[in-house]
């Protein structure tokens, strides 16, 4: 049995419900399309900062927010494009628009499609006309996320795309990683370090880019609360990302189609050709054990 069922908070709410599996997805189209909240027989996978959903003025930490047309932030926060200088703050502006609802599906498996349109707001820091759908697949205790992305402009259009997924942790020291790479880059030092599988979790913060996946899927194993958090993602994710802050009881794993800056570098950009149309895909399974 599938359902969606709309809420009037203090935003507009979606719950997608599979209710055999006990399952719930709660999105927030008018708040940045994002999903805030995932609970699976009543257990949270998500973070939520609730006092920064509640504040419009200030971007969510929690839930999954969608990363758009950038991931990450550019040097000076600056990129040329036709010998034109924009400015595009970080993680792009796709997390902190209204996104528009399109279709519901409650049949196989309950879905939802967001669109974000391009208008004069976003033309003034990203001068292309577009569409963007995201399609959210709720089944079991697996969560798909669909893009597609349409130029419909008449020059070449670059872009990456990413998640900022905020996962619910009670001790991080019991966390288990299993990412496809054997070394990562530091944020700040941009120095690159052997991974073995595990961090110091006694810094302040951890920021750090997987830039060479030798495999499409990751996963945590969080024996504090016994749950196993598997992402999988498609071709055109070049990039991972973990992100923690000590004293916060949460880690991201984030995953980007390109690094940061990579619209000034180029470095694993998507270019849409005017009228072109291109897909992608991330997937999330949550699997609870005693």
């Amino acid at each position: 049995m599938f359902s969606i069922n709309v809420e009037q908070r203090q935003y507009e709410t979606y719950i997608l419900a599979d209710e055999k599996a006990k399952s719930e997805l709660e999105v927030l189209p008018k708040r940045g399309g994002i999903a805030t909240k995932w609970r699976i027989d009543g257990k949270e996978v998500f973070y939520l900062d609730e006092e920064r959903l509640k504040n419009p003025e200030m971007s969510i930490r929690g839930g999954n927010p969608i990363l758009f047309p950038i991931c990450g932030n550019l040097v000076d926060d600056t990129y040329t494009i036709n010998d034109k200088k924009f400015t595009l703050k970080q993680h792009g502006f796709g997390r902190n628009l209204p996104w528009e609802v399109g279709e519901e599906v409650t049949v196989d498996n309950v879905s939802l499609k967001l669109h974000l349109n391009s208008n004069e707001e976003t033309k003034a820091v990203y001068p292309f006309d577009f569409q963007v759908t995201f399609t959210y697949q709720l089944h079991g205790n697996t969560l798909t996320i669909l893009q597609e992305f349409k130029n419909q402009s008449s020059e070449p259009m670059p872009f990456s795309v990413g998640f900022h997924p905020y996962f619910l942790t009670r001790d991080k020291n019991q966390l288990e990683l299993e990412i496809p790479s054997t070394e990562f880059q530091n944020k700040g030092s941009k120095e690159i370090h052997p991974f073995n599988g595990s961090f110091d979790f006694s810094q302040d913060e951890i920021d750090v880019a997987f830039n060479k996946l030798s495999a499409k899927s990751s996963s945590v194993t969080d024996k504090s609360r016994n749950l196993k958090i598997t992402l999988e993602y498609d071709d055109n994710f070049s990039t991972l990302v973990f992100w923690t802050v000590k004293g916060k009881d949460f880690y991201c794993l984030e995953p980007w189609s390109a690094p940061r800056n990579a619209m000034n570098t180029q470095e694993h950009l998507t270019v849409l050709n005017p009228g072109a149309t291109h897909s992608a895909m991330i997937r999330l399974t949550a699997n609870f054990f005693d």
